[in-house]
């Protein structure tokens, strides 16, 4: 068992200082939220200053990676051996107090430490199905793959999740004594990311399982969203 699996924070700056109750320090945390993920945001310093980018990525193992073109500015500084902050952040609800103070959010995030890597060529197209499958699980198998000359276009990097922590809020208000006997309403408000219907460009071998299921997932949101309204 690791110290991040015991519950010890992996280093001094991953440790969760305010509201240390909500950190999370175990793996199984960290890669859920990554795992849920479709965009991170990096920060870097670089002689103009500092900078925070959101950009596209995906875990893969002990990694979180990340790509873009070779003229890139944020990754041309990274694979450079730059010092970086990356966070993920889901919003699972708004949360309503009895008092303005303690109205919150209900959130689950992850921070991770370190300096990014380059992935070397022979992985690439590898890291790139990982990166696909992700997105739409059989796509891989219909699409043409990347080619020498996209590949080489391309540049994939990937940061070592050993100095990650994870931070959540669940729950519903912490109103304070004095104040739960004031007539208002109290709760949440769940949000999360949704899927809406397919939009089709083209389709000459019919509907794949995958777009099927977003269709699925998004009629469902429908149904659900019209059985509340009329309650």
């Amino acid at each position: 068992m690791t110290t991040a699996d015991a519950g010890v924070p992996p280093s001094v700056r991953t440790r969760v200082r305010r509201m240390a109750e909500r950190g999370r320090y175990d793996r199984a945390t960290l890669e859920a939220i990554l795992d849920e993920a479709y965009v991170c945001h990096i920060a870097f310093a670089d002689e103009h200053g500092t900078h925070c980018i959101p950009t596209a990525c995906w875990r893969e193992g002990d990694y979180l990676y990340i790509h873009g073109s070779n003229g890139s500015r944020m990754l041309k500084q990274l694979r450079n051996g730059a010092q970086a902050c990356v966070t993920v952040t889901h919003l699972d609800g708004l949360v309503l107090a009895r008092s303005a103070f303690h109205h919150s959010m209900n959130y689950r995030s992850a921070i991770i430490y370190g300096s990014f890597e380059l992935v070397p060529d022979a992985h690439k197209a590898a890291a790139f199905e990982t990166f696909l499958e992700g997105l739409a699980p059989g796509r891989q198998a219909e699409v043409r793959p990347g080619n020498a000359k996209e590949l080489a276009a391309t540049t994939l990097l990937r940061i070592s999740l050993a100095e990650g922590v994870s931070k959540m809020r669940t729950g519903g208000p912490a109103d304070d004594d004095v104040d739960l006997e004031i007539p208002v309403w109290a709760g949440v408000l769940p949000m999360g990311l949704a899927a809406f219907e397919p939009i089709v460009q083209s389709a000459p071998t019919g509907t794949p399982k995958y777009v099927a299921q977003w269709s699925a997932a998004a009629d469902g949101r429908t149904h659900e969203a019209m059985e509340t309204s009329q309650s």
